[in-house]
């Protein structure tokens, strides 16, 4: 019998490692690969596993990502069990916004309440990757586990900022330490550790229990992934589920099988940029199997490249570029240039992430940089080649990536 599921996301972010990106907006509605936000890859993995069920909780700086989702999300009204909702912390129990991603679903218990789902599922909103969550759903049930943690193999060197989990041979959950200094690695393999995802599935009953549990703590941080996760495995059949066996239809190359990036930081965002615009890129946006979904801009035109006054040539090279931008003479390698860009004569962008509606004056040179929103860039400027001179304007990452925060559009 298949399972009733509700699914629930985590959007109230501030996303404060990925300033200035979330200066103005949360982290979840950060624009990504040109002409998604992050949250619309969680959400295009629960309508193509076919749960159409989906409350997305917000918080900080919520309206970009409200808009979004209301322009390019909703699933009619034909029925009910089939909707896409945003759901603003309400202060429906206390005067406080939510404590931690536990105590967020706590305050919205009503509505897992009212929908009566015989799984929650708890997917964060601010990773790039592929799932087919009802092959998860699939493996708690036959596992009979009252939660499910999806979980990936990643590097060892990694372990100092995620989640780690140790399994027995049976993949029942045994240890779960935060961000540990000396991780133990995965069995036969001393080089990688099981990291876990951030996304869980429910028993209905035991996700509630729990969480008015855990309200009543007052050491609590009211947190999935520090609080609620490690004290669960030690009363309750906690499962992992491992990513890597979940199979994508139309995922051909072996890179790509069990791709995840979490989105912490500037540089961990512009290397997944990077992922999407190799000839066999690590992150395949064509794949029409397993489309990601996005509000859609009808009203723009196809990008254009055409030759300046000059007869200099505007090209794009192992670039992604979106529609309504034109490069008239300049040239673009390696890069991710979003919606309505223009990119002037003598221009070259390299290794960079362009925002919609950017302007890139003549002769400018940009450079490992990430550009937001409505930003000119005036002509001659040169950013990206002297990072010295590059902070005294704008942020620089640990890893030299150059952020320019986006300004207000012209009235």
């Amino acid at each position: 019998m298949e399972r009733r599921v509700l699914g629930t996301i985590m959007a109230g972010g501030k996303g404060e490692r990925l300033y200035p990106l979330t200066k103005d907006r949360t982290k979840a509605a950060v624009p990504f690969g040109g002409k998604y936000r992050l949250v619309d890859f969680v959400l295009s993995n629960f309508l193509n596993s076919g749960i159409y069920a989906v409350y997305v909780l917000t918080q900080f700086k919520a309206q970009s990502l409200i808009e979004h989702i209301q322009n390019g999300w909703q699933l009619g009204q034909v029925l009910r069990d089939h909707f896409i909702v945003t759901v603003p912390a309400q202060m429906r129990l206390d005067d406080s916004w939510y404590k931690g991603t536990a105590d967020a679903i706590y305050q919205n218990l009503n509505l897992i309440e009212h929908f009566n789902p015989d799984i929650v599922a708890v997917f964060g909103a601010d990773h790039i990757y592929r799932m087919d969550i009802r092959q998860m759903v699939d493996f708690h049930t036959i596992s009979n586990a009252d939660v499910t943690v999806a979980a990936v193999p990643v590097p060892i060197e990694s372990a100092s900022r995620l989640g780690i989990i140790d399994v027995d041979e049976d993949g029942l959950i045994v240890g779960f330490e935060e961000k540990p200094e000396k991780p133990h690695p995965i069995s036969n393999r001393p080089r990688e550790v099981l990291a876990s995802m951030g996304n869980y599935l429910f028993k209905t009953e035991v996700l509630i229990n729990e969480l008015k549990e855990n309200a009543l703590r007052e050491e609590t941080r009211h947190d999935f992934g520090k609080d609620v996760i490690p004290a669960l495995y030690k009363k309750w059949k906690v499962y992992a589920y491992d990513f890597k066996e979940n199979k994508i239809p139309g995922e051909e190359s072996s890179e790509e099988i069990g791709y995840w990036r979490d989105i912490g930081t500037i540089d961990s965002y512009y290397q997944a940029n990077m992922d999407l615009r190799a000839i066999k890129p690590s992150f395949n946006l064509y794949n029409p199997r397993w489309p990601i979904k996005t509000t859609g801009y009808t009203e723009l035109p196809p990008a254009k490249f055409v030759f300046d006054e000059h007869g200099r040539r505007g090209v794009a090279i192992n670039s992604i570029v979106c529609e309504g931008t034109i490069v008239s003479g300049g040239e673009v390698r390696d890069s991710v240039v979003g919606r309505n860009a223009f990119i002037h004569s003598y221009s070259v962008i390299n290794q960079s992430v362009i925002m919609d509606n950017v302007k890139v004056g003549r002769r400018a040179r940009i450079n490992r940089t990430i550009i937001d929103k409505n930003v000119e860039i005036p002509e001659g400027a040169v950013i990206g080649y002297n990072l010295e001179e590059d902070r005294k304007k704008y942020y620089v990452s640990p890893e030299g990536i150059v952020v320019i925060p986006r300004t207000e559009p012209k009235e």
